[in-house]
């Protein structure tokens, strides 16, 4: 990255560089555990050490000034995935899936949903492979954008944590745009999050009003974000002194590497014959909700 334009930054070379060698020399199989650890457990640590950076005066600022946002725009992004659904005539439950994949958590969303609705593993496969094809792209676009209107680091933040689908795309997204744009991002992206549990209870009772029971325990226990826990947790360090600033700094080089690392699993994992796989209609409906939510929430920030 050192090596390339400074609007060039090193979470994008590492994505990148991921997505070219799983599309072409490939993943060994005895990498694909390290590969997986990467993607989930340091990509949560990286975003739990991140907490040492901010005071929980400076969290409860951008929560508070996000929520509304986050909540129209997770409600449009369902109610868009499923009017998408009947017009392109998917499966109501691939469609749901692909809703509260771009509207709250990605593949998380999309795994902790299934049991609720009973999806079958072919729906879950093109729900995250959808997710997956459209939060990769906005990787790579949203900062192109972002830099094209001059967007400020905390309306870029703002616009990447409501918008992108994937806990690892928004802080890849954020990140190559600027440190404080993913500290503003990682926020709202954890406001997605903790709203999941409460989401997925909705979606079982109206499901089993629809006539269907599932497995609500299940998807609700595989909703419950504890890394927002650890989170909040180093942030409340931070505010009581415990973590000074030295310390933080320390940290936060840490969670620079651990989400540096994290992404590049992100890149080692995406398979592009997988999204090839899904054909045209989960693919266009997946693309005209993904748009609207991107655009829609990035004219209510440069409105607001």
């Amino acid at each position: 990255a050192g090596a390339l334009p400074s609007v060039v930054s090193e979470v994008l070379v590492a994505v990148l560089l991921g997505i070219v060698i799983a599309n072409t020399v490939g993943v060994p199989a005895r990498a694909t555990p390290g590969v997986r650890v990467a993607v989930q457990r340091i990509l949560r640590l990286g975003i739990v050490l991140l907490g040492a950076r901010l005071s929980l005066a400076a969290i409860l600022a951008i929560g508070v000034d996000a929520l509304g946002l986050v909540v129209a725009c997770m409600t449009l992004a369902l109610g868009a995935a499923l009017l998408a659904g009947r017009l392109f005539a998917l499966p109501p439950r691939l469609a749901l899936l692909i809703g509260v994949g771009t509207a709250v958590c990605g593949n998380t969303a999309i795994v902790a949903t299934a049991p609720v609705v009973k999806a079958e593993e072919r729906e879950v496969s093109f729900a995250v492979a959808t997710i997956t094809l459209f939060g990769t792209l906005a990787v790579f676009v949203y900062p192109f954008i972002g830099r094209a209107l001059g967007l400020s680091d905390a309306d870029f933040g703002t616009w990447a944590g409501v918008a992108v689908n994937d806990t690892s795309q928004v802080v890849a997204a954020s990140a190559a745009y600027s440190p404080e744009a993913r500290d503003v991002a990682t926020v709202v992206k954890l406001i997605r999050n903790a709203l999941m549990a409460p989401l997925i209870v909705l979606i079982a009772w109206w499901w089993q009003r629809q006539g269907t029971a599932g497995d609500a325990r299940g998807g609700v226990r595989k909703a419950v974000p504890m890394f927002v826990l650890g989170f909040l947790a180093l942030a409340l360090l931070r505010t009581a002194g415990i973590i000074d600033a030295p310390l933080a700094a320390v940290l936060d080089e840490v969670a620079k590497v651990c989400i540096l690392v994290a992404l590049a699993g992100v890149g080692l994992s995406t398979r592009l014959r997988d999204m090839r796989a899904i054909g045209p209609a989960p693919f266009v409906a997946g693309l005209g909700t993904a748009a609207l939510l991107a655009a829609l929430s990035l004219g209510a920030i440069l409105l607001r």
